[in-house]
């Protein structure tokens, strides 16, 4: 068998995430053909096809989704075994791969440049993700450290609250609803929503609200990202329901307007999470204690 390397696994790991090179490409910020060249010289070691083409992506052959499931094991193992040696440099340097919910990035930029100025030595691999994407990044233990919503129930986790995520009714400011007080929440039934995509954890936060005061959800178009609903909003097209921590400067500028309903805003809380039998590198549990004592105060002050 020929020589292989991290690199090349940890390629094959992305393509086979992404059902596509491309893709692939995108995430890893190298060229198709360095992705494709990776691939060749992986299957080159082994002998085997590991991936097919499957119109314009791609699916794993047999021993393809075999070599997935002993990859993605040995990785995780890689990474215990650098928490494992981390231990003996301490915080002076280290590393350690975190996952986000999307609309964390408003304010994980803040709070990794604030723990940098404390631990300079620390690189942390940041990924941004909708939540059945970060989800993911979790369970195969790729992610050290996970910022999200809302725990999962079905893995084994630990778990800590360190900020309040408060989320509410957008409108345009011109919006008819806007200059009433004390709305019922049924009254929102006539009216149009742009919503997060399926997979995202602002979505599944907004469909349970309306069942849970039994009304009608009239989702008007779905949106990959905050700021293109920040848009759709302004533009018209519908209300929304976002983190308050997501429309600071929209709200402060008079673009967007919080409708005053009963019950809102919702209270719901940013969680840093990890699995069970992690082991955190000294690097990990220095950010996620930084977190827990100064994230919440750090997050109200910035927004």
């Amino acid at each position: 068998m020929r020589p292989y390397t991290l690199k090349q696994i940890q390629t094959f790991l992305e393509v086979a995430r992404q059902r596509s090179v491309s893709k692939a490409a995108e995430r890893l910020f190298v060229t198709q053909p360095a992705v494709s060249m990776q691939i060749r010289q992986l299957e080159d070691a082994f002998g085997l096809p590991l991936i097919e083409p499957m119109g314009r992506n791609i699916q794993l052959t047999h021993a393809g989704e075999i070599f997935l499931t002993h990859a993605t094991a040995a990785m995780s193992q890689f990474k215990d075994l650098e928490a494992q040696m981390a231990e003996h440099i301490g915080l002076k340097q280290g590393r350690f791969d975190l996952a986000v919910v999307s609309t964390a990035k408003y304010f994980v930029p803040m709070l990794l440049v604030r723990f940098g100025k404390l631990h300079p030595g620390i690189h942390v691999q940041l990924s941004i993700d909708n939540r059945e994407n970060v989800l993911g990044l979790l369970a195969r233990s790729e992610a050290d450290l996970v910022i999200m919503g809302r725990t999962p129930s079905h893995l084994e986790c630990h778990a800590k609250a360190f900020a309040t995520n408060p989320l509410a009714i957008v409108a345009p400011p011109d919006h008819p609803l806007v200059r009433r007080k004390n709305l019922p929440f049924s009254a929102l039934a006539e009216y149009k929503f742009v919503v997060r995509e399926e997979g995202s954890g602002t979505r599944a936060a907004m469909q349970r609200l309306f069942e849970e005061n039994k009304t009608a959800l009239q989702m008007v178009m779905a949106m990959p990202s905050n700021e293109t609903i920040k848009q759709a909003v302004m533009a018209g097209m519908g209300l929304s329901f976002l983190s308050m921590r997501t429309v600071r400067h929209e709200l402060a500028s008079g673009h967007l307007a919080l409708l005053d309903v009963q019950g809102l805003p919702q209270i719901n809380h940013w969680y840093v999470t990890h699995l069970s039998s992690k082991k955190l590198s000294p690097a990990a549990l220095a950010f996620k204690e930084f977190l827990i004592e100064q994230g919440g105060a750090l997050m109200d002050a910035w927004s």
